[in-house]
């Protein structure tokens, strides 16, 4: 019986090295990973929203309902269209920027406009994480964010992660990076906790070794059960 569990573990110990996943050439690692994606300087820090292509935001001119609005959204061109004023760019400004450039274009219309935005719901600020977490998805950004939080917000890895081939890739001015992370590092504090922002994809890697050894704990009882004939 013990030879013959033994000698599933070693068969299961062989296929791992041929199943086990790999980071491609393309992909950083190690001080070039934190170079293209780095962690938070001196702790994680709120920052100001910018309002992204389709998401939807509430206008209000105080005393003025017909130029006000609630859930506008901003086109894919990243502009909004009001009455009077015409289209108004809004996508990568601050609802303070936008409130300010609707009241200077307001005020051809209208004395001393007083202009509020809010964001009504976001569509640009996500995350995407996939791989080997337990629940993959796409997760709101709601501040400051990294890299173990947003493993944290798709309920932790599987037993089959790659704690070491865990990928953030990022576009930095229409350009794709990828970078890989050690989690297991980052978890003992020997690495920084790199710092994710909105529009992100994570992806947690795949281990075929721990894959090869789950399946043959696994199969351990039944080989058990053969082993008695």
């Amino acid at each position: 019986m013990k030879r013959s569990i033994f000698l599933a573990v070693a068969a299961g110990m062989m296929l791992s090295a041929c199943v086990s996943s790999s980071i491609g050439p393309n992909v950083s690692q190690g001080e070039e990973s934190y170079a293209k994606i780095p962690a938070p300087v001196g702790g994680p820090k709120a920052q100001l929203y910018h309002i992204g292509e389709l998401d939807r935001i509430d206008i209000t001119l105080f005393q003025e309902p017909e130029m006000s609005a609630k859930g506008m959204q901003v086109d894919a061109a990243g502009d909004i269209s009001m009455p009077l004023i015409g289209r108004v760019h809004a996508a990568g400004l601050t609802t303070t920027e936008l409130a300010e450039q609707v009241r200077t274009k307001a005020a051809r219309f209208y004395v001393d406009p007083q202009v509020t935005v809010s964001i009504a719901s976001s569509v640009s600020q996500n995350v995407t994480v996939q791989g080997q977490v337990t629940e993959p998805g796409i997760f709101p950004l709601q501040g400051p964010t990294t890299l173990l939080d947003v493993v944290a917000l798709a309920k932790g890895e599987t037993e089959n992660a790659a704690l070491d081939q865990v990928v953030v890739i990022r576009f930095i001015e229409d350009k794709r990076y990828a970078a890989a992370f050690n989690l297991e590092r980052i978890r003992r504090a020997e690495d920084a906790d790199p710092a994710i922002l909105a529009r992100d994809i994570v992806i947690v890697g795949h281990s075929g070794t721990k894959q090869a050894w789950h399946d043959v704990l696994r199969a351990a009882p039944l080989l058990n059960v053969f082993a008695q004939f």
